[in-house]
């Protein structure tokens, strides 16, 4: 009678759970079947094992033991895996549920900025020992458009949207910045935050997301103030 090696933990007795887990296709019930299906069929292969092992030669009950406690340890994991992923998807859902109130309002944040004719709210931050600053604006294709000297303080300014000429911008989203000066020396670039409507939350790969109005997108840790629609 052929003897029977002990089945080796790498061996397909642990591929289903382990590619279960790796994946993480399966999930609730469906995953917990196939774990306890898999577990069944493990059961049976060492059953036929152990009755058809060399007499002469028995298997090592420690053996017996290795192969199953590694694949409890699979097990473990599998479900562990399925636990944690239950437990994200849950968070996500309720950071969404928190971002729900914020719809509606506005947000400040360095993102384009959308210009329909209407006045846009600007938030600029000279650098400190600056003694002027320039608001630059830029279209969609990175043209400058506008140059606009500003007072060099950091209270709110009101963009009327006007390119070098005065005449109205088209409607659409534009990059600005603020140039800091000390007398003729540059000494910093920066982007310029803004209030926007905030009409959508979203949950990406990156974590949550806010939409504003103009379709532009700004992730939440992106946003550093957050008010009431003026009247």
């Amino acid at each position: 009678m052929t003897g029977f090696a002990p089945l080796p933990a790498s061996r397909s007795t642990f591929e289903t759970p382990t590619a279960a887990s790796t994946s993480g296709q399966a999930a609730g019930s469906g995953t917990t079947s196939k774990i306890s299906s898999d577990f069944d069929t493990f059961l049976q292969m060492l059953t036929v094992q152990i009755q058809y092992q060399d007499p002469l030669n028995p298997v090592d009950s420690a053996d017996y033991a290795v192969q199953l406690a590694t694949f409890s340890s699979v097990e473990q994991q599998v479900l562990t895996n399925e636990l944690l992923s239950g437990m994200q998807s849950s968070f996500q859902a309720s950071g969404l549920a928190d971002l729900g109130g914020w719809i509606g309002k506005d947000v400040r944040t360095a993102a384009p900025v959308f210009y329909d004719g209407s006045p846009v709210t600007l938030s600029p931050a000279p650098a400190l020992g600056a003694d002027s600053a320039v608001l630059v604006v830029k279209d969609a294709a990175g043209r400058v458009v506008s140059r606009e000297t500003i007072p060099a303080l950091d209270t709110p300014y009101q963009w009327f949207g006007a390119d070098a000429t005065g005449t109205p911008l088209p409607t659409g989203a534009y990059n600005v910045s603020l140039e800091s000066l000390s007398g003729e020396r540059l000494i910093s670039t920066t982007a310029v935050e803004h209030y926007a409507r905030v009409v959508e939350a979203r949950a990406t790969a990156d974590g949550a997301s806010l939409v504003l109005v103009g379709g532009m997108e700004v992730a939440v840790d992106a946003v550093t103030a957050l008010r009431q629609p003026e009247s």
